[in-house]
């Protein structure tokens, strides 16, 4: 009867504190701040919260961290005091205070192992010299996004007016869906392939997505209006103009190279962020050269007939605006490096306003339109009027 009644016991204390140590060993605490991100001018002040998703068994302190830094302050913000946790207190206020322009990623360390994925609690902090640029730098870029995307149609207008599409160099096209392309499959893998993100935020735990919504539909909306173009160009009449030997070997080999790194992709030998990397550097190169034959043809021509001027003035507007808006985001947030220090975007930036500056430049000074053509070497020169006149038949 006593044994009985010492298994009795037994069991009941098993049952009593089994739920209770499992709570402990399982009791998962997350920390989150009521922003992700947040801009703030020079000297202002911004209050957010900083709460736990349940409170803890024990106390715990919770210190401040400065981008990579497990302490110490920085030179952005006013510095913050460290929280002590206890009791039932859950959430509190955290005044942040800009200190100088520049950008910051503020985090959390914690003394207590009940806190989990800690690393995963920050805000990015931009601290900027005046808050009114941070919206006019957000309507430039509506409005050079919105100048891009229109300026596919003049080409495509003009043509169907015209119903020719002589004076359209069949290069330029080859490599603008080449390029398109390529930055279509880089977008969209960054954007909507959960493993391609997976890897991206597996190296940069505290980086932002580069490839946003608007970066998709430009990108996919430029591919159709090429291939639209590019049906055009079988459509309507050609003037004996074909796509050149050199571009033929040069777009063969970007798309070689794509199918043998899939190849390598295939056999995990590098990552799928990687894959589509290569991507992107197969639109940088074919932005260096795409314009290159359209200017050339212009230049044997002496002519920009067949040419939209509409696309490259909308091109120029558009173009223009980004490299305005890259110089008022680094002088708002002290942050030069970001042109100078990666010289690429930049670079190609300015290149493509190089290239509309001579485009508008042949139209409107060299190349004027003023009378008929006769074709020469698969191309159309331009003869003047008086010329015509001065035949004796």
């Amino acid at each position: 009867m006593l044994k009985n009644i010492h298994f009795l016991v037994f069991l009941l204390v098993g049952f009593v504190t089994t739920p209770t140590l499992s709570h402990a060993q399982g009791h998962n605490v997350t920390a989150k701040f009521s922003t992700d991100s947040l801009d703030i001018e020079i000297g202002e002040s911004v209050n957010v919260t900083l709460s736990l998703s349940d409170k803890l068994n024990g106390s715990a302190v919770l210190n401040f961290t400065y981008d990579d830094k497990q302490e110490g302050s920085t030179e952005y913000i006013e510095p913050l005091e460290g929280i002590v946790v206890s009791g039932e207190h859950i959430k509190w206020t955290v005044v942040i205070k800009g200190k100088q322009a520049g950008h910051t990623i503020l985090g959390v360390n914690s003394s207590s192992p009940e806190i989990r994925d800690i690393e995963k609690t920050f805000i990015r902090i931009d601290i900027v010299h005046n808050s009114v640029l941070v919206i006019v730098n957000a309507v430039i870029g509506w409005i050079y996004f919105v100048a891009w995307s229109v300026s596919f149609y003049p080409q495509v207008y003009i043509n169907w007016k015209r119903k020719s599409v002589v004076g359209l160099n069949f290069d330029f096209l080859c490599y603008n869906i080449t390029g398109f392309l390529a930055y279509g499959f880089f977008n969209v893998g960054m954007y909507w392939v959960d493993e391609v993100q997976n890897q991206y935020f597996k190296e940069h735990p505290r980086g932002i997505n580069p490839v946003q919504l608007n970066d998709v539909i430009f990108t996919l909306h430029a591919v159709f209006v090429t291939i639209l173009t590019i049906i055009q160009c079988i459509v309507y009449e050609k003037g004996g103009q074909k796509v050149s030997k050199i571009c033929i070997a040069l777009v063969t080999g970007a798309w070689l190279f794509a199918l043998a790194s899939l190849v390598v992709t295939l056999t995990h030998t590098i990552t799928w962020l990687t894959y589509l990397y290569y991507f992107s550097y197969i639109k940088l190169g074919v932005t260096l050269i795409k314009y290159i034959p359209q200017a050339y043809m212009n230049f044997r021509r002496k002519s920009t007939d067949g040419w939209s001027i509409g696309n490259v003035l909308l091109d120029f507007t558009g173009g223009s605006l980004s490299l305005l808006q890259m110089f008022l985001l680094s002088y708002n947030s002290d942050d030069w490096g970001s042109i100078f220090g990666d010289p690429t975007k930049f670079g190609l930036g300015v290149f493509s306003v190089l290239f509309d500056i001579l485009f508008i430049a042949q139209h409107y000074c060299l190349y004027k339109t003023r009378g008929y053509y006769e074709r020469i070497e698969d191309y159309r020169i331009q003869v003047s009027t008086s010329e015509l006149s001065s035949i004796k038949l």
